[in-house]
């Protein structure tokens, strides 16, 4: 399996995960902005991790945010 596949399927058990944690947190019952609030924090940690994995295995640089003048 290459490593794009397996950043796909690591998002999409995270997403569901999350969606379903919170799913379990939140009280009922829900309204269609109760749904949108979990997607959206699905989302949002998903695209965290998904650049820090990134930031940690490509971009071994100590410069990678900042460049010095030279």
């Amino acid at each position: 399996m290459s490593r794009t596949w397996g950043l796909i399927i690591g998002m999409v058990v995270l997403f569901a995960a999350v969606a379903l944690i919170l799913s379990q947190v939140l009280p009922g019952p829900r309204r269609a902005t109760d749904y949108l609030v979990i997607g959206g924090a699905a989302t949002m940690v998903c695209l965290l991790a998904l650049f820090l994995v990134l930031i940690a295995t490509t971009m071994r640089s100590p410069e990678t945010f900042f460049r010095k003048k030279k």
